[in-house]
C-alpha cells in the first residue's frame, strides 16, 4: 500500500525572523515568541512540545509533553521517575526538545542537559494539580505493560477511597526536570522554503554564539 503525498504544498509567508532582531540571551526571544503564540492564538496548547530522548534499547524516541515553567536557567515538565521518558533521562540526560507552532509557521528546537527539580518544587507543583491529577500520579505505573484499562479504573478507586477527605502527598518516584539549554535554534517559515533559522550556542562564559543557519 501506498499514498503520494508529494503534491502537499503550503508557502510559508507570515513573519520572518532577521538577525539583527535576536536579543543576546535566546530565552528572551523565547518568551517573546511564546507570548504571542498564547495570545493570538487561544485554541493550541502553547506549552506542548515534543520531547526525544535515547531510551534503554539505544534507539531514540519523542513524545508530547507539556512545559510548565520557563526561566533564566531553562524549561521545567513533569513526569513520572520510574516511566520510560524518566528511566532514560536518568540514565543520559542529554536531550532534546520541539515545539512546533504550525499557525505561526514556527519552530524551536532546544538541546540540553535535563536534571531533576528539588523536591520542594516538585512538591509546590503537585499541590495546584487537579484532585484527580493527583491520584493519577499515584494510580499510573506509566509505561509497564497493564492487562486493560479496569486496572487503572479499579486503583484509582481504591485511592478515592484511601485519601477521602485527606490531602493526596506527592508520590516520591513523580517530579520535574529541568532541561538547561546548551543551543537553541528559531525556525520561521519562508516562502520557496527559503527559511530563516537562527541558532544559539551556549559558551562556556554563559553568553550566547548567535548565527543564522541556511535552510
Amino acid at each position: 500500500m501506498s499514498t503520494d503525498l508529494s503534491n502537499y504544498r503550503k508557502s510559508y509567508e507570515k513573519h520572518e525572523l532577521l538577525l539583527k532582531d535576536a536579543p543576546a540571551n535566546p530565552l528572551e526571544l523565547f518568551k517573546r515568541w511564546f507570548h504571542e503564540i498564547d495570545t493570538s492564538f487561544p485554541d493550541i496548547e502553547a506549552n506542548a512540545m515534543t520531547l526525544s530522548t535515547i531510551s534503554l534499547d539505544g534507539f531514540p524516541k519523542s513524545r508530547i509533553v507539556l512545559l510548565k515553567e520557563f526561566n533564566t536557567d531553562g524549561f521545567v515538565f513533569y513526569s513520572n521517575y520510574n516511566s520510560d521518558k524518566g528511566q532514560a533521562i536518568i540514565a543520559n540526560p542529554n536531550v532534546c526538545l520541539s515545539f512546533f507552532w504550525h499557525s505561526a509557521e514556527r519552530q524551536v528546537i532546544i538541546k540540553g542537559i535535563a536534571e531533576k527539580v528539588d523536591a520542594a518544587t516538585s512538591d509546590d507543583y503537585f499541590l495546584t494539580r487537579p484532585r484527580g491529577s493527583q491520584l493519577g500520579a499515584w494510580a499510573s505505573n506509566q509505561s509497564e505493560i497493564i492487562a486493560d484499562r479496569d486496572v487503572l479504573n479499579n486503583k484509582l478507586k481504591e485511592l478515592e477511597l484511601q485519601y477521602k477527605d485527606k490531602d493526596i502527598p506527592r508520590p516520591n518516584h513523580w517530579g520535574g526536570f529541568l532541561i538547561k539549554p546548551t543551543e537553541i535554534e528559531f525556525w520561521q517559515g519562508r516562502p520557496n522554503r527559503l527559511h530563516d533559522r537562527i541558532e544559539y550556542k551556549l559558551n562556556s562564559d554563559s553568553s550566547w554564539t548567535i548565527n543564522r543557519l541556511a535552510p
